[in-house]
């Protein structure tokens, strides 16, 4: 006969089955099959396997294209994918950017000695070099009041009611990439993010790629932004340059993708400059070790609810436990959870704070024998009887309350004094987001798509 199956034993082995699943997923990304027939008409062989001279050329616009006009700001004419370098420039910002516009960056890389334009063989790719961002909430004591800076900042903007509008920062790094290593794709099995960076042309009855440039979006972080004003004439901007594993590369792109998806659920500026930092700032080996441990968090997470819910669904006494202890706790969980979502913390750690929440305060109806009696549209609480073994229980709770409050009270007392004269509070603040500003969102997914920057798969 069969054993019967636990519920544990079947979570455990979903949880399995799902980290196997997403290995094999992150696997399926981060290799790529190579062509097995080199000297076959279906592999496509790299472009600089030649080892052509190159340059790579970046140029500035107020459109993401030349029609706005455009400005080369800095060029290396002796271009060596396999050399890594930064370069630290000053950018000379137009009119229209510096009274709260955009500007976009075409890096392009060509033959050397030739106009990118001119250059059948090129590629390129546009970015932004600005973002808007909303000004960061004012903060105010609540016994000193506003500060100077706030009250002055509160007349130029013309009170209380006056709506603030985003402004325009200068993202200070761009970082580019390009797969350096002579990878022979198979034009029948060619990964569709690939597909999106490379440009191929016909030689004879061979089929070359051209280098495939890729822009980090992901290095772009809000520490790194400087706000933009009518005064500001030129802005400091550092390109750094480095050749990028082609498993990382299909890595990346899947990860910028996500991030951009995040944004249109509503995910703010905040929070996917976080989940850039978990990519940028951690060591890959060190990023998947995170990612076992965050899934074995929720398993045991979800083991350690189950458990404590069938202990106290088969509680009948308190005899020996602490009623005002559970109450506590209950107290103590909610407030973690509520300052949780005042903080907007990660899903993560948000959504086992909210279930441990509604645990805590069903453990509170369980410990003080509360029953729901509904009469008609309302409801009435009756409370149970105890008997003369929970009385004692509740004797030497109420003792040990007593002498806990001697410490407790004044550490809430001071905690609290502590806040009102020291720490600031966030002030609520109307925001309004002008058109352009929204459009630009649209503009990054094109980018990021590459659907303008590629003219198609074949030239």
């Amino acid at each position: 006969m069969f054993q019967k199956t636990s519920l544990t034993t079947i979570i455990v082995g979903v949880f399995i089955v799902y980290v196997l699943h997403t290995c094999w997923v992150m696997y399926g990304i981060v290799y790529t099959k190579p062509c097995e027939k080199p000297k076959g008409d279906s592999c496509i062989t790299p472009y600089l396997a030649g080892k052509p001279r190159l340059q790579l050329s970046i140029y500035t616009s107020i459109r993401p294209n030349a029609e706005g006009g455009h400005s080369l700001i800095h060029k290396e004419e002796e271009f060596d994918v396999h050399t890594r370098f930064e370069r630290l420039i000053n950018v000379s910002l137009p009119k229209k950017t510096r009274r709260n516009g955009t500007l976009y960056a075409m890096v392009f890389v060509h033959q050397a000695g030739v106009m990118p334009w001119q250059d059948p063989r090129q590629v390129h790719l546009v970015t932004q070099l600005t973002t808007y961002m909303l000004p960061k909430p004012p903060e105010v004591s609540l016994i000193q009041g506003q500060d100077e800076h706030l009250q002055q900042e509160r007349q130029s903007t013309g009170g209380d009611g006056e709506q603030v509008r985003p402004v325009s920062h200068w993202r200070s790094r761009l970082t580019l990439n390009i797969v350096a290593e002579d990878f022979l794709f198979d034009r029948d099995a060619l990964p569709s993010d690939v597909h999106r960076y490379m440009r191929v042309f016909n030689s004879g009855k061979k089929m070359f790629y051209l280098p495939l440039l890729f822009i980090d979006e992901l290095s772009n972080r809000v520490k790194d932004l400087m706000e933009i004003n009518s005064s500001t004439a030129e802005l400091p901007l550092t390109i750094s340059y480095d050749t990028i594993a082609l498993g990382k590369l299909r890595f990346w792109i899947h990860m910028q993708d996500a991030v951009y998806s995040l944004q249109q659920f509503g995910f703010t500026e905040k929070d996917a400059d976080e989940i850039k930092g978990i990519f940028v700032d951690t060591n890959l080996y060190f990023l998947a070790l995170t990612f076992f441990v965050a899934a074995f968090h929720l398993l045991f997470d979800f083991l350690a609810f189950k458990n404590d819910i069938s202990f106290w669904k088969h509680k009948k006494s308190m005899v020996g436990m602490s009623s005002k202890a559970v109450l506590w706790r209950c107290f103590s969980t909610i407030v973690i959870f509520l300052y949780l979502l005042d903080e907007q913390t990660s899903l993560l750690v948000l959504i086992p704070a909210g279930i441990g929440s509604l645990i805590e305060v069903w453990k509170v109806k369980k410990a003080f024998k509360i029953y729901v009696v509904w009469k008609g549209a309302v409801p009435q609480f009756l409370f149970g009887k105890s008997d003369e073994s929970e009385r004692r229980t509740e004797e030497y709770d109420s003792l040990a309350m007593k002498y806990l409050s001697y410490l407790l009270y004044p550490l809430c007392v001071g905690g609290a004094v502590y806040a009102l004269v020291f720490v600031k509070y966030k002030r609520s603040v109307c925001f309004r987001i002008p058109l352009h500003a929204t459009s630009t969102l649209r503009e990054l997914q094109v980018k990021i798509s590459g659907s303008s920057t590629l003219e198609g798969l074949y030239v």
